[in-house]
């Protein structure tokens, strides 16, 4: 049982209406709160833990929130002998309501109201996670999403890297950690800041990188996407934008998840993207061949949102001569003479003026094709295919990101992709002197990512470089979330003795967190029968033991010895977090 459920059942237990013959009395309780009693609201008020999860604060006042109240003591974790809502009514529900009270479409799944951590560390690793229920487990909840220590910090210049001694306003980022607890360290910084999200997020293909909890895969999907989705629209400034890259295989769940989170008034467009041609092992069997990837396009706010006009450029057209006229309405148009045809006739094109830089952007995007797919092109245009990491097929191409930031985004403005992966968002980015923030767990972001970026600063000629005229310079910051934890999770994975399991056994007890399950005096009073384990089961039986909750050190923490934050982190921690 959570502290939270101990604290209000000893809260209600002593107030006689509410208890009688050793039990509690649910129906009472649900009463009196909907009447909003002073007694019970003084007596919720009188505990801290009870008055910040069940009172919200409002220009100086507190307002009881009594629908979360009602939800806390309705389900049957908080009272295991009473009927719950499900018992007395079946049906789906979206945020505690049936479906049936509402007008608006919603999806509803398994875990929908919980908060899924999401913390691997390598593309192949299959990982069993903990899903923490926002109404049941607020304890739990706020420790995971509360703001996190980073450390590592390194400048990376044209001058190499550096030691950081002050982190300014304008400084880009490249984070290294589980993207929700950045998101969440993100907040105090940037809420309200960011012009321009850009995410490519695991498609739940079966054959990508989204290997979360066989049993549920669809719904850990979704949990993963909307516990990241609305962090996101906290992050986005007033005009801002958010773009999500998705496949036919969760779009159309995830485009009401969307409408959801950001409201179906705020969906700007869905993008099509061409990215391939119907040849070769692609095109074999009697089935259409799928060649496009989906960008769901919303706005913070549509009414305020920023929009710039973009262009396709000609392909292929050679202007000869150009000749000015007046449409009757006033608009100036030129004639452009566009070769001869097979019997030697001039070929002509009425073009007005703001259309001189190409055609409108339209929905359905065909003229970018993804890195690599198309071998004609490559040989075309070698440099522009030369931006592909091996080993990485589903990299996206630097002119689709150019694309995406030019329809949105100015000179200055601010970028995230906290789905880093390669690193193309930022490197575009930086090229098109964008402000960013880039965040990924992976492993090979200390490898790929800051060699890409320190390319960039370079001035290699890939990708769009030469198109926007790019000749190199810039800095970043790169940072990482201090491990806790994780730390120990990943010395027992790769532990390779039942010696050195018993050691990082020790040290965990010493500087880390244990499971509220785990009692580690018996744990050592049975130490024998634990050596008698095969490797991989001992492995996993300290990996349960370790609190999952408590992978990173939280900032409120910093102070602690044990974990042996720095000086120099703990002063650029703090001016991250604005003196706080």
């Amino acid at each position: 049982m959570s502290t939270l459920m101990r604290e209000l059942q000893s809260v209600l237990e002593k107030d006689e209406r509410f208890f009688s013959d050793g039990k509690l009395l649910k129906n009472q309780i649900v009463e009196f709160a909907l009447k909003l009693d002073p007694r019970l609201i003084k007596s919720l008020l009188s505990r801290k833990k009870l008055k910040e999860h069940f009172f919200e604060a409002v220009d100086g006042a507190l307002i009881f929130d009594v629908d979360k109240f009602m939800k806390f003591v309705d389900n049957k974790e908080f009272l295991p002998d009473s009927y719950t809502s499900f018992k007395n009514k079946i049906g789906l529900t979206s945020n505690g309501e049936f479906i049936s009270k509402g007008a608006e479409v919603v999806l509803s799944w398994p875990y929908k109201d919980c908060v899924l951590e999401g913390g691997q560390e390598k593309e192949d690793e299959k990982r069993k996670e903990i899903f923490y229920n926002e109404i049941l487990a607020p304890d739990e909840v706020d420790r995971l999403l509360d703001q996190k220590v980073f450390t590592n910090f390194k400048k990376i210049s044209s001058k190499g890297k550096q030691n950081v001694k002050k982190i300014a306003d304008k400084d880009n980022f490249i984070i290294k950690g589980n993207n929700l607890l950045v998101l969440h360290s993100l907040k105090r910084r940037f809420a309200g800041k960011i012009n321009l999200i850009y995410i490519d997020p695991p498609f739940n293909t079966g054959n990508d990188s989204f290997h979360y909890n066989d049993n549920f895969n669809h719904s850990t999907w979704l949990t993963f996407m909307k516990n990241r989705l609305e962090v996101a629209k906290e992050l986005l400034a007033p005009d801002g934008n958010i773009f999500i890259h998705i496949d036919v295989n969760e779009s159309h769940h995830l485009k009401v998840l969307c409408d959801e989170i950001f409201g179906r008034d705020n969906f700007v467009e869905e993008l099509i993207w061409a990215y391939g041609s119907p040849s070769g092992g692609r095109a074999a069997g009697a089935k259409p061949v799928n060649i496009h990837d989906y960008i769901l396009h919303y706005a913070k706010d549509y009414q305020h949102t920023k929009q710039n006009k973009v262009y396709t450029p000609y392909s292929k057209r050679y202007i000869s001569e150009w000749f000015k006229y007046t449409d009757p309405d006033g608009r100036k148009y030129q004639k452009r003479m566009r070769g001869k045809d097979k019997t030697g006739k001039s070929k002509w094109e009425k073009q007005y003026l703001d259309e001189s830089a190409g055609v409108p952007l339209t929905t359905v995007w065909t003229d970018i094709k993804q890195v690599y797919a198309d071998p004609r092109a490559y040989k075309e245009n070698q440099a522009k295919h030369t931006e592909l990491i091996k080993g990485f097929s589903g990299q996206k191409p630097e002119s689709l990101i150019k694309r995406i930031l030019e329809m949105s985004t100015e000179e200055g403005d601010l970028v995230l992709d906290f789905n880093m992966g390669t690193g193309t968002t930022c490197a575009v980015a930086h090229k098109l002197r964008r402000q960013y923030i880039g965040v990924e767990q992976l492993e090979y972001i200390r490898k790929f990512v800051l060699d890409r970026l320190k390319n960039v600063i370079a001035g290699k000629q890939v990708g769009i470089s030469k198109e926007v005229r790019w000749d190199g310079g810039g800095e970043f910051i790169y940072c990482e979330l201090k491990e806790l934890n994780e730390e120990f999770i990943k010395k027992v994975k790769n532990a390779t003795t039942n010696k050195d399991l018993i050691k990082i056994w020790g040290e965990a007890k010493e500087n880390g967190f244990l499971s509220y399950r785990a009692d580690s005096r018996l744990f050592d009073e049975n130490i024998e029968e634990f050596k008698k384990l095969k490797l991989q089961e001992q492995k996993r039986l300290i990996l349960e033991c370790l609190d999952k909750n408590e992978l990173y050190v939280n900032y409120s923490e910093i102070g602690d010895k044990r974990y042996g934050v720095s000086k120099e982190d703990k002063a650029l921690n703090k001016q991250f977090y604005g003196g706080l």
